[in-house]
């Protein structure tokens, strides 16, 4: 059985900064004012420990919505009640769309290698932080962010219902220097970095913590050996 993902893109014709996206989440949850727990993952117990089907990013530096599987209906409420006249922090925005993407996409473990980059990658939490920072080898160090890598894609097919009935295999290509971030008030270190997977992942999705707000976004990048 081939496992199609059904994605829904919308692309705003709005700049903004990396440090603004959790902002435009606040924004589109305050201005729907919905119950839907797709929106903001939280429950009346806490949080919907899920991976986020509703996800808010940056692209091409423009404010986007990328909804995954159930998240392609809710998003309809968003549709629904659509103002263009918001707020963004303290600042009115004339929010404007400039695309919407429909896609169905295959995602399953093949016998090549994909490559992507990834960005704003937050794999590291108090205890593998302690962990990484004492490992001293490099090609240590690449392989223990592979582990999290491979971690955090099962943790994606997991959330969007998709079982995979092969191994997964993540390869650590190339490694920016970290720097940091800020993530619910908590300093984390970011990672940018090129990878190859045998998985077909779908452009633009989040991976790993912080993946509703644009942490950990998945780019298509071709193979150096390719024009």
């Amino acid at each position: 059985m081939l496992d199609k993902l059904r994605i829904l893109e919308i692309q705003f014709k709005n700049e903004i900064e990396s440090y603004q996206i959790p902002l435009f989440r606040g924004m589109v949850i305050n201005t729907l004012d919905s119950n839907n727990v797709l929106y903001h993952n939280h429950i009346d117990s806490g949080f919907r420990y899920s991976y986020p089907l509703i996800q808010y990013k940056r692209i091409n530096r423009c404010a986007a919505i990328v909804c995954l599987a159930q998240g392609t209906d809710a998003i309809g409420e968003f549709f629904s009640r659509f103002d263009s006249k918001v707020i963004l922090g303290d600042t009115p925005i004339d929010l404007q769309i400039q695309a919407i993407f429909p896609k169905m996409v295959l995602v399953q473990v093949w016998n090549d290698f994909f490559c992507y980059k990834i960005s704003r990658w937050t794999p590291l939490n108090q205890e593998n932080f302690q962990k990484y920072t004492s490992i001293e080898s490099e090609a240590e160090r690449y392989t223990f962010l592979e582990n999290i890598l491979v971690g955090n894609i099962l943790s994606f097919a997991k959330g969007v219902g998709i079982r995979f009935d092969k191994k997964v295999i993540c390869r650590i290509t190339e490694l920016e220097t970290p720097y940091p971030i800020d993530h619910k008030g908590i300093k984390m270190l970011a990672f940018n970095a090129s990878f190859r997977c045998n998985v077909s992942i779908p452009e633009h999705i989040g991976i790993g913590k912080g993946a509703s707000v644009g942490h950990g976004t998945i780019h298509f990048q071709k193979p150096r050996n390719q024009d």
